[in-house]
């Protein structure tokens, strides 16, 4: 039997690009305000292309990493199509905090982001050897959370009326996968 390589899924890879690559496409993403909102409770901030390529840049020079971040790029034209990350500060208890985005609207409901996440995942419990990886997102982000519970997250909280969009307020959900729960699903 062949054995899968580590990090790719059945329709995308997760690939380590330069820090210019990861800039244009964070700049152009960035563009989509529903993007933004999906991705994050903070404000839009719109960095430019250099301060980007710094930020990647820093980062990827850091031993041990403190995070680790990826392209996600489709397995059938190698298009770039989002970007996902772990972050390592909890990594010394075994934990951490998965991020993930599509940016490219084309491809949003069509299973690259749950095939990602799979993948990122398989990452972090065979290679990193992680026991928990914790995630959270908002209650009008419906796709997300289904995407989420389809590759085995539970909820495990949230924070009500965290935060405020269109004049609404609305809940950050906590979601977690422990590892005994990916192997139950994996094996």
């Amino acid at each position: 039997m062949m054995e899968q390589h580590l990090l790719h899924g059945t329709i995308v890879r997760l690939a380590i690009d330069e820090p210019e690559v990861m800039a244009e496409a964070m700049v152009r993403w960035g563009g989509d305000s529903e993007y933004l909102r999906l991705l994050d409770a903070e404000p839009p901030n719109q960095l430019s292309e250099k301060k980007f390529t710094e930020i990647f840049q820093k980062d990827q020079e850091k031993e041990p990493p403190a995070f680790y971040f990826f392209a996600i790029r489709t397995l059938v034209d190698d298009r770039l199509v989002g970007c996902a990350g772990l972050d390592g500060d909890a990594f010394p208890n075994g934990d951490a905090f998965v991020g993930i985005g599509i940016g490219d609207r084309e491809f949003w409901g069509k299973g690259y982001g749950s095939d990602a996440m799979k993948v990122i995942l398989r990452f972090a419990f065979q290679e990193l050897n992680l026991r928990r990886i914790s995630l959270d997102t908002f209650e009008y982000n419906p796709r997300a959370i289904r995407s989420y519970e389809k590759v085995g997250f539970v909820h495990e909280g949230r924070a009500r009326k965290f935060l405020l969009r269109e004049g609404r307020r609305w809940d950050m959900l906590f979601m977690g996968i422990l590892r005994e729960e990916w192997l139950a699903r994996s094996g």
